[in-house]
């Protein structure tokens, strides 16, 4: 398992120490490749032939670990890179050399992480003899990274970076070659957790938004809402939470004839407020059907019925739906594109409840880029916004404070059990009751 797998890379490793030392290793030359000259390289024949004569061992077997050693990705093919193995011919390969750690001190200006210094020292008292050449080529790669764009240098540096993670992870953290992804347990588990802590800044990238904006947004969101929100801003006409007045719940049914001014106000601060609305997706359906486009929101109805409905119908809810909207020459067919289109057509073979959602995200968004903003300016939307009820504050009425009546019952019934006019011999709750005098003004509250 793991064991075996980490003692045959290490194992490997020294091999490959061995073949790049100066004096008992592989000889590397210029080797040209078409027009180009490259430096440091080596032939799969002289590959095969040191192994053979450093470990005396048969051809056969010698092959196996040069193939071995490609498929590690210690080395690696110059002509043929899909091809990870090792050709016994002269075909050329390279040492893959070491330059992430030579690349993020130079990016860094020199401060890297203590375990990243070992490191970096340590390879470079093992390959100083082509140290130049290593720190040639970070630089090289580093210049031509400063070229990318700023997307494509952030997601090469997070491959690179994950990459390191996995196959050279930093001390205390569990390796996942050695362990596996369904080990949970560490033999050095309680001397992770402090090296975690100090490791996890690696894995906390930049802000893509500046905290200013996302602050900026947060608040113009507030207070956008504010006159909306029943706690910071209070019900009209009254709040019914803590008032036996249920005029509040009439005048904000879903479907009720005239809706209040606030809430028709609020279909206009985005397109998924007019949405959650069930009167205001009714109001706009008005204004599609004057468009000739009132199936688009009769299908995204359609698709969230199929999605939140009964689970033994979703197989004949889809093929409705897809006959109703979908099927060539359908009564109320929706526009979209030849590629949606598919992939729906392809589901609907195997439904479920999210089977739509490609359609229906598309004509979403038809319907909040096109249709949304005319219906914002359209007199439909007017005459609903100047028709709208402004509720009047009204006076609240007198409540009865349940918390203080089951307090003094609470106390009255604890009283009839010590005192002696009130003890009887199986005497349940309710005659203890009938005797209770629920007077307040008779007794205390009991707390």
């Amino acid at each position: 398992g793991g064991i075996a797998h980490w003692g045959q890379r290490a194992c490997i490793e020294a091999l490959l120490m061995e073949m790049q030392n100066p004096d008992t290793g592989i000889k590397m030359h210029t080797q040209r490749v078409m027009i180009t000259n490259i430096p440091h390289a080596l032939t799969g024949g002289d590959i095969l032939q040191w192994i053979i004569q450093h470990l005396k061992i048969a051809e056969e077997e010698a092959l196996n670990l040069g193939n071995l050693i490609v498929k590690y990705g210690y080395i690696y093919p110059l002509q043929e890179p899909k091809n990870l193995t090792l050709k016994t011919d002269s075909s050329l390969y390279r040492f893959q050399a070491t330059i992430y750690l030579a690349k993020k001190n130079i990016k860094r200006k020199g401060v890297l992480e203590e375990y990243e210094k070992e490191h970096y020292n340590l390879l470079n008292k093992k390959i100083n003899y082509k140290w130049d050449f290593v720190i040639m080529q970070a630089k090289e790669q580093y210049r031509t990274g400063k070229e990318r764009k700023k997307a494509d240098r952030y997601a090469l540096d997070c491959q690179e970076k994950a990459y390191w993670l996995v196959h050279r992870t930093p001390p205390g953290m569990q390796d996942v070659l050695d362990y596996g992804l369904d080990r949970v347990t560490d033999p050095n588990e309680n001397k992770m957790t402090a090296v975690l802590l100090t490791t996890k800044h690696i894995f906390i990238m930049k802000s893509t938004v500046k905290s200013s904006v996302s602050l900026g947004g947060l608040v113009k969101y507030s207070e956008q809402f504010l006159s909306n929100d029943p706690i910071m801003s209070g019900c009209l006409p009254s709040n019914p939470w803590i008032t036996d007045d249920s005029e509040f719940w009439e005048l904000n049914a879903k479907l009720v004839e005239i809706p209040t001014r606030m809430r028709v106000e609020r279909w206009a601060f985005n397109f998924n407020e007019l949405m959650r609305d069930p009167k205001g997706r009714q109001n706009f359906q008005l204004f599609l059907k004057k468009e000739f486009s009132g199936e688009n929101l009769g299908f995204w109805e359609a698709c969230e019925d199929l999605k939140y409905g009964d689970q033994s119908k979703v197989k004949e809810k889809a093929e409705e739906i897809y006959k109703l909207f979908l099927a060539p020459g359908a009564r109320r067919w929706i526009n979209i594109d030849g590629t949606t289109m598919g992939i729906t057509v392809r589901g609907l073979k195997h439904p479920h409840r999210y089977v739509l959602d490609a359609a229906q995200t598309h004509i979403y968004m038809l319907m909040k880029k096109d249709s949304y903003g005319r219906y914002l300016k359209s007199p439909i939307y007017k005459e609903m916004l100047a028709k709208a009820i402004v509720p009047q504050e009204t006076v609240k009425k007198r409540q009865v404070n349940w918390g203080i009546i089951v307090n003094n019952v609470l106390f009255l019934l604890y009283r009839g059990y010590k005192e002696p006019e009130f003890q009887q011999n199986d005497c349940d709750l309710d005659i203890c009751l009938i005797k209770v005098d629920l007077s307040l003004a008779d007794y205390p509250v009991c707390v």
